[in-house]
């Protein structure tokens, strides 16, 4: 009996955030150079969304491009913009044939124009889908989110839009670049690491962490149905204890 058999369905978690983490390491361990590695990892990208949509998932973020990773060597950055405008072109048709709605967080407007106005295409042609949200985040910075989301805040209180006293995390949350998501309650990392990497730091808060040591470019729908499993075994209290939540 495979992982996905066992899920139980009605238990699934809402939105499920992913470090894709590994491709560099992987290319390297096959004596190639590290787009080789993104390149595969673009597979693994589209095999996971195959098995989110397989479950009828709600939400999938995926970390693609930290706002740190723009000081990788140049060449690299190059080379994985273009594979992105080239993926997100590509794969266009089959988000519609599944009914995925994509989406971006992020400083989107640090992208190449190129790569931008693909972006913004695919998000609008997708944007009347009802399935799964699936959401890159792009030159994306989770601290860089959080002062974003408290200078947006400061800025209604000092045009008088918003009391201090009503300030609460229901309106903190709602000036996050992901406004309207719920937040994820599953993130998954890839390539035996054991950091969050500034990714979704407020949004996370509750989640449950799942690491695994298979790199990106081997990862697999199998490994996330694992995931999911291994999330609908845990029990989460949420500061209560084990009586209280049973």
């Amino acid at each position: 009996m495979g992982y996905k058999d066992q899920i139980d369905l009605s238990k699934l978690p809402k939105h499920i955030a992913v470090i894709m983490d590994g491709n560099g390491r992987w290319a390297k361990d096959k004596g190639k150079m590290r787009i080789f590695g993104h390149h595969s990892g673009v597979l693994s990208v589209r095999d996971v969304v195959e098995g989110a949509v397989d479950l009828d998932l709600k939400y999938l973020t995926l970390y693609t491009f930290s706002l740190e990773n723009w000081n990788r060597p140049k060449l690299e950055v190059m080379a994985i913009m273009e594979l992105m405008v080239s993926t997100i072109h590509k794969e266009i048709a089959n988000f519609m044939k599944k009914n995925v709605k994509l989406n971006a967080i992020g400083d989107l407007d640090l992208l190449p124009k190129k790569c931008y106005d693909e972006l913004m295409n695919a998000i609008d042609q997708t944007s009347g889908n009802t399935g799964l949200v699936l959401t890159l985040a792009l030159s994306y910075s989770s601290r860089r989110e959080i002062l974003h989301a408290v200078k947006n805040i400061a800025r209604k209180v000092q045009e008088g839009k918003l009391n201090v006293e009503d300030i609460n995390e229901e309106v903190f949350e709602d000036n996050l670049f992901t406004k309207g998501m719920p937040n994820p309650e599953l993130l998954i990392r890839t390539s035996g690491e054991f950091r969050i990497s500034n990714y979704l730091l407020w949004q996370i808060a509750y989640a449950e962490l799942y690491f695994t040591s298979k790199l990106w470019p081997d990862f697999r729908k199998e490994d996330l149905f694992e995931a999911i499993l291994d999330y609908q075994k845990r029990e989460r209290r949420f500061g209560m204890t084990s009586e209280q939540v049973n």
